[in-house]
């Protein structure tokens, strides 16, 4: 059989910023109808390469062709045109406009001097049909969630003539059900000879769809694999450099009394939820995407209006008129989108640390520099934030060590509930195992804590009881020994078929 030749080769390209060496040296090569999985941990370089790949940034050293051909990227709009598109994890949405004009922006059908809106609707449509996935058309940008928003994002790339086509993190809010759509498009994609980069952090995505791996640490490849003939331990070991044996197995605590319960609470989106967290516990909270489970942690942080029910902290009842009346009954928050609710992205490492405890750091509303400075690194120095130092913008920081500043700031304020929402999402095995000893730290000092997580493996590795969601309603309860993925999977489907 004729191997294809490589339609994508990127020879030696190295790149600095600001004197820091982002990529040394980076080859590889991927050809038509091929998977090519990337992989490293956060700051291994990956972001920086499908950059370049995709016309954002120049690189200092090195050449890229496509099909034989030499290609300069001086934009993203010269990528397009040779055919390369990226789905980037935090998908680029117009909140104000529809779906339809989100993936046809610039491209919109015209009838005389204005668009075809029922054409366009049309387009849409069909070719949603094409590839197996459900949308509506007319929705507004505003209104998606995060899963739908990465579908924007696909559908955007598929319209257009593509020969590359790489995947940074596509499946970090997607449901079960929608990762299986992705890949039967994504080999729908190879099937038609189209070269696929996917990168990704979760093991066993990589051999599930890609027919090779490649590793970058450092800036650098350590090796190329064919999935066929690796395994997860050689992979984690060419992508952190050390052994994480063990890391990823949390020793549960004796639970002490009930901190937080949450009594018939009801909004637009959940309906009757009733359930307690004891001091020292972690409760998994799982289901699908859609079933309730970040808008009920909104509800009883005071983010979203409740019409019925209560929230009650060591057995007082909580009046939560805002986030500010969960934060000083003790309630700490990590949101899903940490990017977009979390972090002040352009404020530094020590700004983002001090952030809910400013009022006690505070003499006559002037910040005192030098306890802001001390609280900062003493939880920089627990968490083991990589940043150069604490006046690092969090925008330059890895997804993991951005996650550990968001931690770092609710531990500044100790409370005595934590609810993390998607604690480890998009970030790399290494983070991620070192976020789950800090949960672990965490509920062994006392904290209650809520654990919302899509991926089932992390529920599991967490999880004292697991309480699984199902159409903003609770659809049962697990113990630990009980919880299975196949157990949750059976609640969170129950009325679903």
């Amino acid at each position: 059989m004729t191997v294809p030749a490589d339609r994508l080769v990127m020879n030696d390209i190295s790149k600095n910023f600001a004197g820091v060496r982002a990529l040394r040296q980076v080859s590889l090569s991927a050809r038509p109808g091929e998977v090519l999985a990337l992989m490293g941990e956060n700051g291994a370089g990956k972001s920086t390469l499908l950059k370049i790949l995709a016309g954002a940034h120049s690189p200092d050293a090195g050449t890229i062709s496509i099909d034989d051909a030499p290609a300069t990227f001086r934009s993203p709009r010269d990528a397009h045109a040779a055919g390369v598109r990226i789905i980037y994890q935090e998908p680029e949405i117009i909140p104000h406009v529809s779906v339809a004009e989100n993936v046809y922006v610039g491209e919109l059908p015209r009838r005389g001097r204005y668009f075809d809106r029922r054409r366009l609707n049309a387009q849409l449509r069909d070719a949603l049909a094409r590839y197996g996935f459900d949308l509506d058309p007319t929705e507004l940008g505003s209104r998606l969630s995060p899963a739908q928003r990465q579908l924007v994002e696909i559908m955007r790339a598929l319209i257009a003539d593509v020969r590359v086509i790489a995947f940074d993190e596509p499946t970090s809010s997607l449901s079960d059900v929608e990762v299986d759509a992705l890949f039967r498009l994504i080999r729908r994609l190879r099937d038609d000879g189209i070269t696929v980069l996917y990168v990704s952090h979760r093991l066993p995505e990589i051999f599930r769809i890609a027919d090779r791996v490649t590793v970058l640490r450092d800036g650098a490849v350590v090796g190329t694999r064919t999935t066929a003939e690796t395994n997860d331990d050689e992979l984690v070991a060419m992508m952190v450099g050390r052994d994480l044996t063990g890391m990823f197995r949390r020793q549960p605590h004796a639970p002490g009394e009930v901190t937080l319960r949450v009594e018939h609470l009801s909004t637009d989106d959940v309906d009757d939820i009733s359930f307690d967290v004891r001091a020292g516990e972690v409760v998994g909270l799982a289901g699908l995407v859609g079933a309730g489970r970040s808008e009920l942690a909104h509800a009883i942080v005071g983010d979203m209006p409740a019409r019925s029910g209560q929230v009650i902290v060591d057995g007082q009842p909580v009046r939560l008129r805002s986030p500010r009346d969960a934060i000083r009954a003790g309630i700490g928050f990590a949101p899903e989108e940490r990017k977009a609710q979390a972090l002040l992205m352009h404020r530094s490492v020590r700004d983002n640390i001090s952030l809910a405890v400013l009022g006690r750091i505070s003499v006559a509303h002037v910040v005192r520099r030098r306890e802001e400075g001390r609280i900062a690194r003493r939880f920089v120095d627990r968490l083991a934030v990589r940043t150069p130092s604490l006046e690092q913008v969090v925008a330059n920081l890895s997804g993991g060590n951005q996650q550990k500043v968001v931690l770092a700031r609710w531990l500044a304020r100790r409370p005595k509930v934590l609810i993390l929402d998607e604690p480890t999402r998009g970030v790399d095995v290494g983070a991620k195992a070192e976020i789950y000893d800090v949960i672990n730290e965490l509920a062994a000092e006392g904290i209650a804590i809520v654990v919302i997580s899509s991926e089932l493996p992390e529920i599991l590795t967490l999880a004292d009881r697991v309480l699984v969601m199902q159409a903003g309603r609770i659809a049962g309860e697990l113990s630990r020994d009980d919880a299975s993925e196949e157990s949750i999977l059976a609640l969170a489907m129950k009325e679903a078929a």
